[in-house]
């Protein structure tokens, strides 16, 4: 985990890796609290999103192999207002959202989370410091709901090498400005391949 110093004294930039994330998984109190988790690190909500989801807002593509999540309205950082967009939804969050919605009983309509955005940051923070007292890492202490989508950034323009207007377009980034401080953070892993991809090693 490396921890990126902010104006704000005491508050940190957290990039973590996904082995961490899955840390912060294991330390939520409920199926609810990592199913929030989930959303945030793997479909790369914003906190105020996560409570606009409901079922109805899971669809399968054309092809019947992949999955979206329609985001009704975003955060546009274009700063021309609030857009819908559609999200990419990895099968494995699909399925525990299906599992979550009929343990829960949710109607197709209602909300899937059903709290407020502060109530989302609350659930990741509570997630984050028993994730500090279980691994002794006291740096999960600075992790925010914002932490889960740097990860999610991270993963697929540095790991994962996508194309960047990809990650844009389900990730609701409106601009390359706002989507490059991502860019500008490799993983230890990432520097280790690129060196050993030359004569440098």
């Amino acid at each position: 985990m490396r921890l990126e110093s902010t104006a704000r004294e005491d508050e940190y930039k957290v990039w973590m890796t996904d082995e961490e994330l899955q840390e912060l998984r294991r330390a939520a109190a409920s199926h609810r609290d990592d199913l929030i988790i989930q959303l945030g690190g793997y479909v790369g909500l914003r906190a105020f999103e996560i409570p606009q989801i409901q079922p109805q807002h899971v669809k399968r593509t054309d092809d019947g192999e992949h999955y979206r999540l329609r985001i009704p309205e975003g955060k546009d950082t274009s700063g021309s207002g609030g857009k819908p967009r559609d999200a990419y939804l990895p099968r494995d969050v699909e399925g525990d959202i299906h599992r979550f919605r009929n343990a829960e009983d949710i109607d197709r309509h209602e909300p899937l989370i059903n709290l407020s955005e502060r109530g989302v940051r609350n659930v990741v923070k509570r997630a984050a410091e028993r994730a500090a007292e279980e691994t002794g890492d006291g740096d999960y202490h600075y992790v925010s709901s914002h932490d889960l989508r740097r990860r999610y950034a991270q993963r697929l323009l540095v790991d994962e090498q996508m194309n960047p207007r990809v990650v844009m377009a389900v990730g609701g980034w409106g601009s390359f400005q706002a989507i490059e401080p991502y860019l500008n953070s490799p993983t230890p892993e990432v520097v280790n391949e690129a060196f050993e991809e030359t004569d440098l090693v």
